[in-house]
């Protein structure tokens, strides 16, 4: 039995689920989804995702959190055809996508057509990825400010849904947009050591799942995890479902 209750919003939506600190997580992105996890919340891709997979994971009672990119153009995305020129900056380093100019209005009415789209396949939240251009070379002279406009919007409209949010990464934002964002999503925080800046989350009860794709010493890094309320799980960085371990 997963660990949520209905709780009010001071959003714009009235009600929504709560996933609170000792949820469970299973994060997939790539290939078929395992329906079989024991885990309280299935976070996958938004795009591709049929709607006849959420239905069987709510059937077996999980959440349903729909992945995209929020500050990124992937040219494979059935939607990228609505993005401008002008919308596009540089190249990412590691990956083929190109940064996304967050002051648009064009880009923010893309990224609210996506939530929508989560919105009509069923999906219980997103989880909106990329959301910490203005720390990065994008090509855009985005300051901390426009960061945070940007992500205080993107959790307004999905409230807004009643859809919940979770807020991806971008630690150095925690003490703004924490009261926004419904749970957290990072990656890597003990690498980093930036674990302890997600105390704000767990002081008021909301989860904080945290994928590591490598360690050196896996009883030091749960015991860690234990002590903070951090969900962590050791995953491949093609996240295709694969849990090298889990915490939990």
């Amino acid at each position: 039995m997963f660990r949520i209750f209905l709780f009010f919003f001071s959003f714009s939506s009235l009600f929504g689920l709560k996933i609170e600190i000792d949820s469970t997580w299973h994060w997939q992105l790539d290939k078929k989804v395992d329906l079989n996890h024991v885990a309280d919340v299935y976070i996958i891709d938004l795009f591709d995702t049929n709607i006849s997979t959420i239905k069987k994971l709510h059937d077996k009672n999980k959440i349903v959190i729909a992945y995209f990119s929020a500050g990124s153009y992937e040219p494979w995305r059935e939607d990228a055809k609505e993005f401008k020129k002008g919308d596009l900056g540089k190249k990412m380093s590691d990956w083929d996508e190109i940064w996304l100019d967050i002051r648009s209005k064009n880009v923010k009415r893309v990224m609210k057509n996506r939530i929508k789209l989560a919105k009509e396949k069923g999906f219980d939240g997103v989880e909106a990825d990329n959301v910490d251009g203005y720390t990065n070379d994008t090509g855009f002279d985005l300051s901390y400010n426009d960061q945070l406009n940007f992500n205080k919007f993107l959790a307004s409209y999905a409230h807004k849904l009643g859809l919940v949010i979770a807020l991806k990464n971008n630690v150095e934002q925690i003490k703004d947009l924490e009261s926004y964002f419904d749970f957290a999503i990072n990656e890597s925080c003990h690498l980093y050591n930036e674990c302890e800046a997600y105390k704000r989350f767990i002081k008021a009860n909301k989860a904080v799942f945290n994928a590591e794709y490598e360690y050196k010493d896996i009883k030091k890094l749960c015991q860690k995890s234990k002590s903070l309320g951090i969900s962590t799980q050791v995953l491949t960085k093609a996240l295709d479902g694969t849990v090298l371990h889990n915490c939990d």
